[in-house]
C-alpha cells in the first residue's frame, strides 16, 4: 500500500506553490517523496515557501509570472533546464475578483482569464516535451488542473471572470485529457471548496462559520485533504484516472 501512493523518484511543479492550496499540495508532494519545484510571482513569499517546505524534501523555487506567454515560457525554461524528465505538473496558480456586474470591467476580467485559463494551457503546452519523457504506458506523466466548486455550481458572488475561468478550466482539462492519454499523460482537475488560504481569507473570516455549516461535512477544508486528492492522482493508485474533475468541498457543490 505505501508504494501505491510513493512518489519516491518522481519530479513535480507546483504553481502558485508559496501558499495557500499550492502550498498544501507542495507539502503533500514532498512528503510522498517527489522533488518539487514550486513557482510564485513574488519572491519574499517564495523564499519563506522554500525554507518551511525544505524540512519536508528536496524543494526548489523560481519566481514566475504565469498570466503572460512570457512568464509562462521563462518558467518552463527553468523548469526544462532542472527537471529534464518532469513526472507532475500542477496548475494552482489563480487570481479572483469580485465586482458588480455593472461595474465590472475589461482588466478584471482579462486578469483572472490569464492566469486561469491562459496560464494552465500554454504552461501544459510548453513543458510537453518534458512530460512526454516522463510518462509510460505503465506510468503516466499527469497533469493536475486546480478549478473550483465556483466552476460547477453558482456563486452568490459577484465573481464573474473567476467562475467562468474555472468551469473552462474543468473542459480544458477533459479535452487535453482526451488529446494526452494516447501519449501517455494523464489530465485531471481538483475542484476545491472552501479552504484557508490567501484568496478565501476575507470570505472566511466574514461568512466562515455560515460557509462550514451549508456543507454536508459540516467544516472547511484542511491541508492533508487537498495533499490527499493530490497525491492519490500523482501516484500510482490514479494511474487509470483521466478527464476527471474532483469535487474536494465536503459535499457544498454536489449536494445543494
Amino acid at each position: 500500500m505505501s508504494d501505491l501512493f510513493s512518489l519516491e523518484g518522481k519530479t513535480a511543479v507546483v504553481t502558485g506553490g508559496s501558499r495557500g492550496i499550492g502550498f498544501m499540495i507542495a507539502s503533500g508532494l514532498l512528503q510522498a517523496g517527489a522533488s518539487v519545484i514550486i513557482s510564485s510571482r513574488k519572491q519574499h513569499e517564495l523564499d519563506e515557501a522554500q525554507e518551511a517546505l525544505s524540512k519536508l524534501g528536496h524543494v526548489q523555487a523560481v519566481r514566475a509570472d504565469v498570466s503572460s506567454l512570457e512568464g509562462v515560457e521563462a518558467l518552463a525554461r527553468e523548469v526544462a533546464g532542472r527537471f529534464p524528465v518532469l513526472n507532475i505538473l500542477v496548475n494552482n496558480a489563480g487570481a479572483t475578483w469580485g465586482m458588480p456586474l455593472d461595474d465590472f470591467d475589461e482588466h478584471a476580467w482579462d486578469k483572472v482569464m490569464d492566469t486561469n485559463v491562459k496560464g494552465v494551457f500554454f504552461l501544459t503546452q510548453q513543458l510537453l516535451p518534458q512530460l512526454r519523457a516522463g510518462g509510460s504506458h505503465d506510468d503516466p506523466a499527469r497533469v493536475i488542473n486546480i478549478g473550483s466548486i465556483d466552476g460547477l455550481h453558482v456563486n452568490p458572488m459577484d465573481t464573474y471572470s473567476y467562475a467562468a475561468s474555472k468551469a473552462g478550466v474543468h473542459h480544458l482539462t477533459r479535452a487535453l485529457a482526451r488529446k494526452l492519454g494516447p501519449e501517455h499523460i494523464t489530465v485531471n482537475a481538483v475542484a476545491p471548496g472552501p479552504f484557508e488560504s490567501k484568496m478565501m481569507a476575507a470570505t472566511l473570516r466574514a461568512f466562515g462559520d455560515n460557509i462550514a455549516s451549508s456543507a454536508p461535512l459540516r467544516r472547511i477544508g484542511r491541508p492533508d485533504d487537498m495533499a490527499g486528492v493530490t497525491v492519490f492522482l500523482a501516484s500510482r493508485a490514479g494511474s487509470y484516472v483521466t478527464g476527471a474533475v474532483i469535487p474536494v468541498d465536503g459535499g457544498i457543490a454536489t449536494t445543494s
